[in-house]
């Protein structure tokens, strides 16, 4: 769960990440993997990666009718890369980028399809680079899974090999990326069969809700045969209040050259992020996570939130999507959650002038994106499945960061070695 409106990928967020980066090196998290004595590293499982929102590359072809503005390309002879491309977050080129990168909601199909001339492709499924650095030149801080994929890497993991990446269109819910799950399938059945035993599953994010999906449509004897842990990072079982936010007024995570209301015409048309919306069964219905001067919206009013923001397609888009992991169905594996806590997070808005203004923040505890409340309900399923669920809370981790310390790093070696 990171666009626009997660702060993981904000250029201010990975100047932060940047920082950290400095004063910890991935190579020296790396050595802490290397086989203990007395240990056999010969039968380790095979790796998956699942990324959240705005975790993998995304690349573009364009062969537009028409453009908004005249520095933008109307035609290529190649893709290039549209997500993350910072020369095309600034003022001016973000137009083009907006334009290139929204969906266009069908309410006949009741599906998204990409504007006329557009073609949008996921860069290297079964492969990590995607995932491991954002922005393909590396020279940026868009680095994402690259700790952990390095870490494994120094123990003896071969990238591409015993470690891949499962990128996705993370603009889309999973109904409408269905080629991709059962890619993802054939995948790991792939990998078992080469490395002679199941695989690990380790999600980040919207990249948990996604796994959970997939594994709830597997017979439990294919999971039993295929796979061995899933490791959740940040999960956001049952959605996250900033969601609301970037709906109703964008969120340009602070960053003063972008607009929030110009970056929210491509915000909103992301099906991925009403699907993001806080749930009842978690959520107090009797809480307001938006407040305005005229009305109050909780959980059970996002029809009339979406009415008045004017942009009645959202309602569609939740309606489409909230059923797909609502029921927070066990998987039927065992689960390790992984959360942060100690880091505001916004649980509420409150705002003067509605929608198009920038809200007072109330927060709450989580890990600066996702609420705690809504990570912890993994919890349920220890009651629901024979398989063992652990939750680890990871005090003063932030949502991004979490991938890049020590801690998260020696958790995945220690369930790697478990029998």
């Amino acid at each position: 769960m990171i666009r626009w409106k997660m702060s993981g990928f904000s250029q201010l967020g990975l100047l932060l990440l940047l920082l950290v980066l400095l004063f910890t090196s991935p190579f020296a998290l790396s050595r802490s993997l290397k086989c203990p004595e007395g240990k056999s590293c010969s039968n380790r499982p095979p790796v998956v990666l699942i990324p959240g929102d705005l975790g993998n590359q995304l690349e573009a072809k364009l062969d537009k009718p028409s453009v908004v503005h005249y520095i933008c390309y109307k035609k290529t002879v190649e893709y290039f890369t549209l997500w993350l491309n910072l020369e095309l977050l600034v003022p001016v080129a973000i137009d083009c980028w907006i334009d290139n990168m929204r969906l266009i909601y069908n309410q006949t199909t009741r599906s998204t399809e990409a504007p006329p001339g557009v073609d949008i492709r996921v860069p290297g499924f079964g492969q990590t680079f995607g995932l491991e650095y954002l922005d393909p030149s590396k020279h940026s801080v868009g680095m994402y899974f690259f700790t952990i994929v390095q870490a494994l890497v120094d123990w003896g993991y071969t990238r591409d090999e015993d470690v891949r990446g499962a990128p996705y269109d993370w603009r889309k819910a999973p109904n409408e990326n269905k080629d991709y799950f059962l890619k993802l399938q054939l995948m790991i059945e792939d990998m078992a069969h080469k490395y002679g035993g199941p695989v690990v599953l380790v999600a980040h994010s919207m990249g948990n809700m996604y796994t959970l999906y997939f594994l709830n449509q597997q017979p439990q004897a294919w999971k039993d045969k295929y796979i061995k842990a899933f490791v959740c990072l940040g999960p956001p079982w049952a959605g996250v209040a900033k969601t609301l936010r970037v709906m109703a007024s964008g969120d340009n995570n602070r960053i003063p050259l972008i607009s929030p209301l110009k970056i929210r015409t491509q915000q909103r048309t992301a099906v991925s992020t009403p699907w993001l919306f806080p749930y009842a069964h978690t959520w107090p219905n009797d809480k307001p996570i938006v407040s305005t001067p005229s009305a109050n919206y909780t959980v059970n009013d996002y029809e009339r939130f979406f009415k008045d923001i004017g942009f009645e397609d959202g309602w569609a888009m939740r309606q489409d999507t909230e059923h797909l992991v609502q029921a927070l169905q066990a998987p039927g594996v065992p689960v390790h959650c992984l959360y942060g806590t100690g880091i505001d997070t916004a649980e509420a808005y409150r705002y003067s002038t509605f929608p198009d203004a920038e809200p007072e923040v109330v927060n709450g505890e989580g890990d600066g994106t996702v609420n705690v409340r809504s990570a912890i309900q993994c919890k349920r399923w220890t009651a629901e499945q024979k398989q063992p669920v652990k939750l680890v809370e990871l005090p003063g981790n932030e949502h991004v960061n979490m991938l890049l310390n020590f801690t998260t790093v020696k958790y995945i070696k220690d369930v790697l070695l478990s029998p």
